[in-house]
């Protein structure tokens, strides 16, 4: 789960995390309101969007030459004048896709008086367990470009959560931002509180872009991005009643409410498996016979008709969807129950495209043999790679 960068920001400062003052704003008057807050005479309006590259995105609506979805005020009424032009239009950014994103909230912060720009995050580093965190001094907008130009400009370390932060790790993120003094000092403080964020709200991802030196020396998080384990949100309320469900995409949030783990992608064959892994490898080997996933749907070992039903519903809400491979290993999960579940979901949704069933594991002849007596065009594959091939062969065949 993501949140927008106010709402980062207030959960950073519970850590002791220093951030610039800021209101978070839903309407003009209220990024009026919010700016008279604040000691300005500089402001800077940001649209709250779940993407970065905000401040080179550019606005559907506005002409070409107009200002991005991060924008300096020198006045009230330039603040006035940014809501107006920002809020209800649509950001396309580098993240966004062309479809981009409505602006439906602001984020009105004072202004500061950048010496130098950071970059720093922290992120779950799965080959190796530990957390990794990620350090350059080439803070900004062009960090992207930074990473493919000059890789040798960005450090990482990895801190074993086992062993926990220790104040060498504070030291070397200060060292490799080559901060001197009181700031050297400042850099180990912050570091450790950020860590210490990450591991007490179970982030996968925590990026300062910038992290920036003021003309007064201090170091202020100016951006931040926070992710969370949708896994472990059940321990933190506090975090999941900041969801921004309008920022997610309408398909997803429906399959969370079933259980199930829901991906779109660019695709046009829908995937309907039971595990992760065997997600991958069903992607993967459509891929090999020349078509592309539509999506990612995980149903789980617990699939249930109503699951499977409602996955079903999902694949098929997908206009780019013009088949569907249903790949699914019984062992706890009975192979009768899920082709009960598929024939019952395949008529309930009156399935208009072609559809490719593979089943392996407990009672798979059982379930074989429901599916053929069923009266539906359901396509029976022996293996994966059978799957695959016919399902683009029927996709194929179909669009003749």
């Amino acid at each position: 789960m993501n949140v927008h960068e106010y709402q980062g920001k207030e959960l950073l400062a519970k850590f002791g995390v220093a951030v610039p003052a800021g209101v978070a704003a839903l309407s003009v008057e209220e990024a009026v309101a919010a700016a008279k807050t604040l000691p300005g005479p500089l402001y800077v309006v940001k649209a709250q969007i779940h993407a970065g590259g905000r401040g080179k995105g550019k606005f559907k609506e506005l002409p070409a030459d107009a200002k991005g979805g991060v924008r300096l005020a020198k006045s009230i009424a330039e603040v006035e004048a940014n809501a107006k032009e920002m809020l209800g239009n649509t950001l396309v950014t580098i993240q966004t896709g062309e479809a981009g994103k409505q602006v439906n909230r602001l984020y009105v912060t004072d202004g500061v008086d950048i010496a130098k720009e950071y970059y720093l995050s922290m992120l779950v580093d799965r080959a190796t367990g530990r957390i990794a965190v990620i350090a350059s001094t080439e803070g900004g907008m062009d960090i992207e470009e930074v990473a493919h130009s000059t890789p040798e400009k960005i450090t990482t370390i990895t801190i074993d959560p086992a062993q926990g932060f220790m104040p060498h790790h504070g030291r070397a993120i200060a060292f490799a931002l080559k901060l001197k003094g009181d700031l050297n000092k400042q850099a180990q403080v912050l570091v450790r509180q950020i860590y210490d964020a990450f591991m007490a709200l179970d982030c996968s991802m925590l990026e300062i872009n910038p992290l920036v030196e003021t003309n007064d020396g201090k170091l202020l998080v100016l951006d931040t991005k926070m992710s969370f384990d949708s896994n472990a949100l059940y321990r933190h309320p506090d975090v999941m009643a900041l969801r921004d469900e309008t920022e997610e995409d309408a398909a997803e949030i429906e399959a969370s409410k079933y259980d199930l783990a829901y991906i779109k992608l660019d695709g046009n064959i829908g995937c309907m498996v039971n595990g992760a892994g065997l997600a991958m490898a069903t992607m993967d080997i459509i891929k090999l016979n020349g078509a592309f996933p539509a999506n990612f749907l995980d149903v789980g070992g617990g699939a249930t008709t109503e699951k499977v039903t409602a996955a079903f519903k999902i694949i098929l809400s997908d206009p780019a969807v013009e088949g569907i491979l249903v790949n699914i290993f019984g062992g706890i999960m009975k192979c009768d129950t899920i082709a009960e579940g598929i024939v019952a979901a395949a008529k309930d949704v009156n399935l208009s495209v072609p559809l490719v069933v593979r089943l392996e594991g407990t009672n798979v002849d059982l379930g074989k043999k429901i599916m053929a007596e069923s009266g539906l065009p359901i396509v029976s594959a022996d293996n994966l790679g059978d799957a695959a091939q016919k399902i683009v062969a029927e996709v194929a065949k179909a669009a003749k």
